[in-house]
């Protein structure tokens, strides 16, 4: 299986590549530090070399923009839609912000809840 292509930016002066690997690491360090997050999950549960990748998985374009999906666990007794809505926006508007990539979707997966600690 082939990779997908890393997300691009054309300029005048030339094109500057994101690795998803980039990418995904703003995710998940954006995630960890939202309200009501208690950690990251993953459905392989194989564990990722960087633990703010952990459970974040980033595909697509920079013409088509990017698409990000992330496995989280919630604190127990939230809102659990509000939690959910909170972390696609915060995650939409800083993976913009601080790339200047077009993002395509947000998917955010709630794999358990928990008590923090």
């Amino acid at each position: 299986m082939e990779a997908a292509p890393a997300p691009a930016l054309a300029s005048p002066l030339g094109r500057i590549s994101i690795s998803h690997d980039a990418v995904a690491h703003i995710v998940g360090r954006v995630a960890t530090e939202a309200y009501g997050v208690v950690g990251m999950a993953s459905r392989k549960r194989l564990l990722a070399r960087d633990p703010l990748r952990h459970g974040v998985t980033v595909g697509g374009s920079g013409e088509d923009g990017v698409t990000i999906e992330l496995n989280v666990v919630v604190e127990y007794g939230l809102n659990l839609a509000e939690v959910a809505s909170s972390i696609r926006s915060r995650v939409a508007y800083e993976v913009e912000r601080l790339t200047g990539l077009r993002v395509a979707s947000v998917e955010v997966h709630i794999q358990d809840v928990r008590r923090s600690a």
